[in-house]
């Protein structure tokens, strides 16, 4: 029955949330921001956005006019700029309240995609490193206000009071943080300085850095002293793709195997991508680093680029793309979306231009990313036209490209594991069959691709009758001769369900070819479960599926001498214990994992035949 409300009900009453700041703190540190050392971005970033403020205050100012300088000497951390500034009344409503950010105030808030910060909540980062905040300011907007100081401290509490303007003598905003002593890792002279050219080499405003040691002449070190390298003037391409790539090594530590410049003008996203010279195993983190607005973003951000990409490293400076909270990552939408694919269609260019164009650079790097690339290519139309015909495979000729393996091969076959490859190769080979290992990630779905590039390619999957139908059978003396053998050969391979054949083939030093697919195993030993389980319910589900179970085969080549000897044994257990010998051997050539019964028959056939041979010599 619903609840009614009576006149009688007492009127609810609106309360105020209340906040426990140091449990919010706790919470920003332990989930929010990845490390403690956020709290100068956070920092820079708020004087930065200051400035960007100060300027649409102020457009005809020269750019390096106004800038940020940063202060630490070991028992505090300044960071003072020359920007918009607070009056008494923007502390009251932005400094006191947790959340609000004055970049969305009324008078900015049309220049909102002009800042950095977007979440207000950067301030708080500090009580991560001290328990107390001091903020001086004096207001750009309003040039006769006195100067106001907020001290924040990590309680909940503050105080706001004017000062006269000698305490603040230019507009602009001075921070001085405190920093407790368990702080030191990220408070000290040179490990802020480091922050701050890790976070800000590529800031558009002047940032310096003063430790306090050179005396009030000596003016702070430049934190950015130059633009991105991709902003600076070259005297030639040579000179500017030189300048690119060391600064790819500077970032990265490796030397690029090439440097291809991005550009990205409608969402005013600079930068380079750096081709890793060497092989990177796919799972492995991106690394991208992400720049907004010249302030370092992430170092990880692998959303940047699409999974297929992982061959290169990226460095870029965005203006469109939105921060996440934590401003360590970026904020899956539209945008990033559409930059993502933007710049994977720029590494499609650079593949089709170095294709096209450097024959020997492309070398170098299939050889480093064939994978990469063969991942690209079966889900790129473009891609694989381009370049299948240039990929690296394993086949019965080596390892050459398709293109090559197709001229000498009208009728390419693939396998479908690499085990397979390797129990065939061989004899595929001296029978003149063209074979391509497909047995590795991508191989065998590229392969049948290859006649959407050389249309008179054909391609068919590799089976044991392919392959048996290229063995020359012997003739029918040969075949009645060896008929006991053969008998007795079967009877003991029983157990491992294989049959036994009599053929010629090449080469002649190899005995004997075991042809027993994955698959044929699989179905084998589903069978003999299914009889096991026979009455159960497991055993008719089992009995439902089961399908006649294929035969392994050994087929033993009759132009080995070893061969020749064997077929000719009279007398039954010597007979039985060679062909369980050949069958050891052959199961050990195909290079699968053998189960405990080959191992056990290849251990107990090696002591019958040295005992029967110490005997014979006895």
């Amino acid at each position: 029955m619903p609840l009614r409300h009576h006149a009688t009900d007492q009127a609810a009453t609106d309360r105020t949330f209340q906040v426990d700041l140091r449990g919010l703190v706790d919470l920003l540190s332990h989930h929010l921001y990845s490390s403690p050392r956020v709290y100068l971005r956070e920092l820079m970033q708020n004087a930065v956005d200051a400035l960007t403020a100060r300027h649409a205050l102020e457009p005809a100012a020269p750019a390096d006019v106004f800038g940020v300088r940063l202060y630490a000497d070991g028992s505090v951390v300044r960071v003072e700029d020359d920007g918009v500034g607070l009056t008494e009344a923007d502390v009251h409503t932005f400094l006191a309240t947790i959340g609000r950010s004055s970049k969305r105030a009324e008078q900015v808030a049309e220049q909102r995609a002009d800042f950095i910060g977007q979440f207000g909540i950067g301030l708080l980062s500090c009580f991560l490193v001290a328990d107390e905040i001091q903020v001086l300011s004096r207001s750009a907007r309003t040039p006769d206000a006195p100067a106001v100081e907020w001290r924040g401290r990590g309680d909940g509490s503050y105080t706001v009071r004017t000062l006269p303007a000698s305490a603040r003598p230019r507009p602009g905003t001075t921070v001085t943080l405190t920093p407790r002593a368990d702080a030191g890792e990220w408070t000290r002279p040179a490990q802020v300085h480091a922050l701050a050219r890790h976070f800000g080499s590529l800031l558009r405003h002047p940032v310096t850095f003063d430790d306090g040691t050179g005396g009030p002449e000596r003016p702070g070190t430049p934190v950015n002293p130059e633009p991105a390298p991709w902003a600076r003037s070259y005297a030639t391409p040579g000179s500017r793709s030189r300048a690119l790539t060391a600064y790819g090594e500077e970032v990265f530590g490796f030397k690029p195997l090439d440097t291809i410049e991005l550009d990205l003008p409608v969402v005013g996203l600079k930068g380079i991508a750096c081709i890793l010279p060497e092989t990177v195993p796919a799972g492995r983190n991106h690394g991208h680093r992400v720049h907004v607005k010249g302030m370092l973003l992430s170092e990880q951000a692998e959303e940047i680029l699409p999974d297929w990409a992982f061959f290169v490293r990226c460095v870029v400076d965005a203006e469109s793309l939105r921060p996440t909270a934590s401003r360590e990552s970026l904020y899956e939408d539209a945008t990033l979306a559409a930059v993502r694919d933007a710049l994977a269609e720029r590494l499609r260019d650079w593949i089709a231009r170095t294709a096209a164009g450097d024959p020997d650079l492309l070398g170098r790097f299939l050889q480093a990313h064939h994978l990469a690339v063969k991942s690209l290519a079966v889900h790129d139309d473009e891609i694989l036209r381009m370049l299948l015909p240039w990929l690296p495979f394993e086949t019965t000729d080596g390892h050459c490209t398709l293109d090559e393996f197709a001229r000498t091969h009208r009728t390419v076959l693939v396998t479908s594991s690499v085990e397979e490859f390797r129990q065939v190769a061989a004899i595929a080979s001296a029978a003149g069959l063209g074979v391509v290992n497909g047995g590795y990630t991508y191989d065998r779905e590229l392969v049948h691709r290859l006649p959407e590039i050389r249309p008179g390619a054909t391609v068919a999957d590799l089976d044991p009758a392919t392959l048996t139908a290229h063995l020359d059978p012997v003739d029918r003396e040969t075949e009645l001769a060896a008929a006991a053998y053969l008998a007795q050969a079967r009877d003991a391979l029983a157990v491992f369900d294989c049959d036994v054949a009599l053929r010629t083939f090449q080469p002649v030093s190899a005995p004997a070819l075991l042809i027993d697919s994955r698959e044929a195993r699989h179905e084998r030993t589903r069978s003999q479960l299914a009889r096991e389980q026979e009455g159960g319910l497991w055993g008719d589900i089992l009995g439902a599926l089961r399908h006649e179970a294929p035969r392994a085969q050994l087929i033993l080549n009759q132009l080995n001498p070893l061969v020749r000897t064997a077929v000719a044994i009279d007398e039954p257990e010597l007979a039985r214990t060679s062909a369980e010998a050949l069958y050891g051997q052959a199961a050990m050539l195909s290079r699968r994992p053998l189960r405990p019964a080959e191992s056990s028959l290849i251990n107990r056939s090696f002591l019958d035949l040295l005992a029967h041979a110490l005997r014979k010599d006895s």
